[in-house]
């Protein structure tokens, strides 16, 4: 599959990198005493190249497509509830919808490969607003069932992650949270993780949108045959375009394109985590750029995030996919920007270092 993907740089400046630890040593405060706020402003600060970072216009996207291999029963829920939860975000009742309207997060929604025309009834050329249609050729009915053939074609993926970028060249701010709905995802995305991570997939394998016990059995045995049916597909756009998703691959897309632009991106759950999965393995530099919002409930993303060797801020048992954990998040990365910007120095505070040093004896 050939694309030309962006080559990223390492973003990590000796100078800059001294520059704010040494901004952060030099807060009143005991050195340290604000935990990982203090690392996650650093990173911030690393990727916008400031030592008084600002978060500016953050976008929330959430990317949405249908499954093929739902008809294996592999979900609690039917394909229809992907439709009909992208026409929820629209009419801003989700969660995520909530969460961004609250913290401010401009909230888009893009139909990579859903099963349904939103744009049916409206005049040739219009647009909802909130929404984009970004299909790729041969999308309108999601992917195909991967335990049966391909999800996609090559072109077919190579279209979908060309989208992902463009979008992003579009949207305005330096900041990029990860959204998505599909049902069946959580399949592809423990695919994705067997395959890339080398896995088992049964530990890669979790209850997704609410199976008991039996029927994540039987989710596993049909995920092995999915495996086993494509056995060639093990670099990261074969597995992706074999197993994967059209708002995965979208995903992907978008967070190159974010990395190659230096903006934050916030990655929410277990399916947004496996786009990065793909991304990283394309472009290890990626996750300079990525700050993980919450270790998600589904069981596969500890050993995702593990894989990566990162850590997630929050551990809150979220499995509700949508963005939701990443506006959650949102706050601690405002919190960190102004703390690196407007807490005060020892020096410009008149504050004694070592008296604020000095363990209290009682």
């Amino acid at each position: 599959m050939n694309l030309n993907l962006p080559q990223l740089c390492d973003i990590r400046s000796t100078a800059l990198t001294q520059a704010l630890q040494h901004k952060l040593d030099n807060k009143t405060k005991p050195l340290g005493s604000l935990g990982r706020l203090e690392s996650l402003a650093l990173q911030i600060g690393e990727i916008l190249g400031s030592d008084s970072p600002t978060l500016q216009d953050p976008q929330m996207v959430v990317f949405a497509g249908d499954h093929g291999i739902t008809r294996r029963g592999v979900s609690a829920f039917p394909s229809d509830v992907s439709w009909q939860m992208v026409e929820n975000f629209l009419a801003g009742g989700a969660a995520v919808s909530v969460f961004s309207r609250l913290n401010g997060i401009a909230l888009t929604v893009v139909d990579c490969g859903v099963k349904h025309d939103f744009l049916a009834g409206q005049p040739a050329g219009s647009q909802r607003p909130g929404l984009l249609v970004r299909k790729a050729v041969g999308a309108e009915l999601g992917t195909a069932d991967s335990s049966v053939q391909a999800a996609m074609t090559a072109e077919q993926c190579q279209q979908a992650i060309q989208h992902g970028m463009a979008l992003v060249k579009e949207l305005p701010g330096n900041a990029l949270l990860l959204g998505e709905m599909g049902i069946g995802n959580t399949s592809a995305a423990s695919l994705l993780l067997a395959r890339l991570a080398g896995l088992d997939i049964e530990v890669c394998t979790g209850a997704g949108t609410g199976l008991d016990a039996p029927a994540v059995q039987r989710k596993t045995a049909v995920l092995r045959e999915v495996l086993a049916r494509h056995p060639q597909a093990s670099a990261p756009l074969d597995a992706l375009a074999a197993m994967g998703g059209f708002e995965i691959a979208t995903m992907v897309g978008a967070v190159l394109q974010a990395a190659d632009e230096r903006r934050v991106v916030l990655v929410d759950g277990f399916i947004a985590t496996s786009a990065v999965l793909v991304a990283h393995a394309l472009q290890p530099l990626v996750l300079q750029r990525c700050v993980f919002a919450h270790r998600s409930g589904e069981r596969g993303h500890e050993f995702m995030l593990q894989h990566l060797g990162v850590q997630a801020l929050l551990d809150l048992g979220l499995r509700l996919g949508e963005g939701s954990g990443a506006a959650l998040a949102w706050p601690l990365l405002t919190a960190a920007c102004a703390m690196l910007r407007e807490m005060a120095s020892f020096a410009s505070a008149g504050v004694s270092e070592k008296a604020v040093a000095q363990p209290v004896v009682v």
